[in-house]
């Protein structure tokens, strides 16, 4: 077992058994307002590594807590902590020349999350998911995840004006 899939079996053990007060707390309202609708759950089917499709669960509800389902596809060994960006198997990013991002598992969040999310030109993030793929190692996914919630606390991603980091520098 390498030391990135040991951080993303027992981060995601820790996580789901920590939140799962969370987790009741946003399902049983959805499951409430959403009965006979569809249920909870939203389901997609994305890239996994080696280009391996599974069904991705989220919860039907918009905002930052909607991705806390993907911890279970991280501790099932689909997802990462950190990686790309989770995308369908037919996107433009999953073949030719992007195709190599299928070389890692996708991330529940990445440089892409803590970059400007969102505010970020598609061409951008997609840049960031390569850098990731191209660059990555385990200082790096604790960085990341150390700058994760502050970003989902601003629903935004990390500005250059907050950090006093430039994108480029950001990319290193």
């Amino acid at each position: 077992m390498t030391a990135k899939r040991a951080l993303d079996l027992f981060g995601g053990l820790a996580l789901l058994a920590a939140l799962s007060p969370l987790f009741a707390a946003v399902a049983l309202p959805l499951a409430l307002a959403t009965a006979g609708a569809g249920g909870v759950m939203r389901r997609r089917t994305v890239a996994g590594r080696g280009g391996q499709a599974f069904t991705m669960r989220t919860f039907r509800t918009k905002g930052p807590l909607a991705g806390l389902p993907q911890l279970v596809h991280v501790v099932r060994g689909e997802m990462s902590l950190v990686g790309p960006c989770p995308l369908t198997p037919g996107h433009r990013e999953c073949v030719g020349e992007s195709r190599r991002r299928l070389t890692v598992r996708p991330g529940m969040t990445g440089l892409w999350q803590i970059s400007g999310r969102s505010d970020l030109p598609w061409e951008e993030r997609e840049l960031l998911d390569l850098h990731y793929v191209d660059h990555h190692w385990l200082g790096m996914d604790l960085a990341i995840l150390a700058r994760t919630l502050p970003a989902v606390r601003r629903r935004r991603g990390a500005s250059a004006s907050t950090t006093g980091e430039t994108r480029s520098a950001r990319l290193a």
